[in-house]
């Protein structure tokens, strides 16, 4: 892997980022602002889910697509840049998970497991019986599990800088995991937050809980992945923090798995805040490419 100093300096201040019962009764979603480009339906609002107070969002109009956010993220962070586009021709829910954004935190671990149970508890209490997800960095593990645990709510699946199996991460990413500190973490994750949550004891919770998610982590059987029958498209950027033999791996073990690898580092090619190169055409072809899979057959 080339110039490996810029995604070691990235993971360890997003460790974060990989690596990164629901009624909207109590609290009735907000009208908010159209988009300047065109009009644009958007509303947001909180669910009590499972014991948290879940923010989402909701933009656009069509077929619904989750989207799931990398570790010390937000909505607008790994997805802020792409939203408009992604909005144009599909309805889309953003969420924000345990401890991140504007959603309240619980007395217990945060697991790729029970982050995937949110998400659909939340869909559920949406009326959403079905839909495709998007997932990038931890948001990508969330999304297969997804595809694992709940089969029956999922259309198809964008898994974007995930992994399965230590052995993925570029050497060296889980010792460099153990010495992260909250002082790593990129200053645009830190003021998202901030801009949300001014307090710091809720950041580093996040960070918190995010590291330790990391460091505990348990490699995933292949039968796990073997057991995902969506469709599913595999993105990884050929810098990224995750090995591109490993992200090759995950698609030939997903059955009806699609691969793309492209240039770039850990979420440049889709415009994630601290990966976006500013004028790139890359992210330009990722959307056009997640199109392409989304209205496919």
């Amino acid at each position: 892997m080339k110039n490996l100093s810029q995604p070691i300096i990235l993971s360890l201040g997003v460790a974060v980022a990989l690596l990164a019962s629901c009624s909207t009764k109590n609290n009735e979603p907000m009208e908010s602002a159209k988009s300047t480009e065109k009009p644009a339906y958007f509303k947001s609002g909180y669910s009590d889910v499972n014991g948290l107070k879940m923010y989402y969002e909701i933009h656009g109009e069509g077929e619904p697509l989750v989207l799931i956010h990398g570790g010390g993220s937000t909505i607008q962070t790994t997805f802020g840049n792409i939203i408009p586009e992604l909005a144009k021709n599909q309805k889309l829910i953003a969420v924000e998970l345990q401890a991140h954004g504007h959603t309240s935190d619980r007395d217990a671990p945060e697991t790729f497991e029970q982050d995937a149970d949110d998400v659909v508890t939340l869909l559920q209490n949406l009326g959403i019986a079905k839909a495709s997800f998007f997932g990038f960095s931890n948001g990508g593990n969330t999304t297969m599990q997804i595809g694992i645990r709940h089969p029956e709510i999922v259309k198809k699946l964008i898994i974007a800088s995930a992994f399965f199996k230590r052995e993925g991460m570029f050497p060296g990413f889980f010792d460099g995991m153990e010495h992260a500190s909250l002082d790593n973490m990129p200053a645009d994750l830190k003021e998202a937050f901030w801009a949300i949550n001014p307090d710091s004891t809720k950041l580093l919770a996040m960070f918190n809980h995010d590291k330790n998610r990391m460091l505990g982590f348990q490699d995933w059987d292949v039968a796990l992945l073997q057991s995902i029958q969506a469709p599913s498209l595999i993105i990884n950027g050929d810098q990224d923090v995750v090995q591109n033999s490993h992200a090759s791996l995950m698609a030939a073990l997903i059955p009806n798995a699609r691969l793309m690898i492209l240039p770039g580092n850990h979420g440049s090619y889709m415009g994630q805040v601290e990966g976006s190169y500013q004028g790139s055409k890359t992210t330009e072809l990722t959307l056009s490419v997640i199109d392409e899979f989304l209205k496919s057959e």
